[in-house]
């Protein structure tokens, strides 16, 4: 047979084939994530933490598809504009195969508007906002964390069972806290016709006057409270509350408040008796959490936080989505993850194929004051999956 120009390209080819794919093969799989952790410390240092305890554990045991997990990650410093612009780093110039992250809810609606733009898959691991998967939701964004909606459901299962019917709500002033809200009202409404919510206080995150705030709840005479401040605003909120008397007499139920991070700054001032989503910590006794603290403990030396539990779950649903696909290739991936079903110290969860939502629950139980220090009391775990609606409610909620 003639030698010609074509059959020794195709011979070249050939010979390149094995060598292209062992160069694949040893190529890591590059996760860019984004996060505000100099702007919110608190949660997103324990959060880092938990990531990187995923990412070394998986690495030991062979990565996934054949290939080391590296996760390169920047600080948007709580700024919408900076995570866009450090998107477009990672993307362009680190060429990431996934984007993940990010903590406020503003920021993750930025860097998912991004992917949607720039065809890239993005997985939320901690922004609440419902937009995320519904009014604003597309095909190349997932979501971890239980969202407001749901977190509201879990809180007005045991708020619609209280006496109380003048509520009043604070939450900080943007999408998080103008979700949480909207659904505490909308459902508690639905599940108690008596309900009237008689204020409305809207403080600037990062940025609560909690003298003025507590002393207008207090002229609205309500019979009970829906709080959504975190951080620093739940600090002081409560350290005003609890001079002034806001909390005597009055049921308070408050989103997040019974994660380690916004409880144990708290210390002895710490409210007894509110209805809180959280962490109760050690108290969980089951394998897969008595595991993860002990291997993060190994790792970090010290307890690990909400934060840390969420870090360590977004590396292992972007390892279970991997998996299940069986390539980075965007457009795959982005159908793929659907119903990726991934382990958590929390237990099994999946990512739901209607709207990317993924079904991890939380915690919901009471504050106590235990040896100077705030705890989670009388606590279930609240099983995600129940508390989302179905597919028809989804129609409507999501576009498209």
């Amino acid at each position: 047979m003639p030698i010609t120009r074509r059959l020794l390209l195709a011979s070249a080819g050939a010979i390149a084939a094995p060598g292209l794919i062992r160069a694949q093969a040893s190529t890591p799989i590059r996760i860019g994530e984004i996060n505000s952790y100099t702007a919110i410390a608190q949660f997103t240092l324990p959060y880092r933490k938990g990531w990187e305890l995923a990412v070394a554990e998986i690495n030991a045991k062979g990565g996934v598809l054949g290939r080391q997990l590296e996760v390169i990650s920047r600080d948007d410093a709580g700024k919408p504009q900076d995570a866009v612009r450090l998107a477009g780093e990672l993307v362009n110039d680190q060429k990431v195969d996934i984007l993940g992250g990010t903590f406020l809810s503003n920021i993750g609606l930025a860097i998912s508007d991004y992917a949607l733009q720039n065809k890239k898959l993005f997985i939320g691991s901690e922004p609440l906002a419902d937009a995320l998967v519904w009014e604003k939701g597309h095909r190349y964004t997932y979501r971890l964390r239980p969202s407001t909606y749901m977190q509201a459901a879990m809180l007005v299962e045991e708020a619609a069972k209280l006496p109380a019917k003048r509520w009043v709500t604070v939450a900080p002033n943007y999408e998080y806290g103008q979700s949480a809200v909207k659904w505490f009202r909308t459902l508690l409404t639905a599940k108690r016709p008596d309900v009237t919510f008689v204020d409305e206080q809207w403080p600037a995150l990062g940025k609560i006057d909690a003298g003025a705030t507590t002393q207008a709840l207090l002229a609205a005479k309500p019979e009970a409270i829906f709080n959504v401040t975190f951080g620093a605003d739940l600090t002081n909120f409560v350290r005003q509350g609890n001079t002034r008397g806001l909390f005597e007499g009055r049921a308070v139920v408050s989103m997040l408040t019974g994660e380690p991070e916004y409880l144990e700054p708290l210390g002895e001032e710490t409210p007894p008796g509110w209805i809180v989503t959280g962490y109760p910590g050690e108290a969980v006794d089951t394998p897969a959490n008595r595991s993860f603290i002990a291997a993060y403990r190994a790792q970090h030396g010290e307890m690990p936080k909400m934060g840390s539990v969420v870090g360590y779950a977004f590396i292992r649903a972007v390892e279970a989505g991997l998996r299940k696909t069986g390539s980075t290739e965007t457009e795959k991936m982005a159908d793929g993850f659907a119903g990726a079903t991934f382990e958590t110290p929390f237990g099994a969860a999946y990512f739901r194929t209607q709207d990317h939502q993924s079904t991890l629950g939380t915690f919901v139980g009471k504050t106590a004051l235990r040896n100077g220090k705030g705890a989670m009391i009388d606590w279930h775990y609240a099983d995600g999956a129940k508390y989302l609606p179905g597919d028809d409610e989804v129609k409507k909620l999501r576009p498209g």
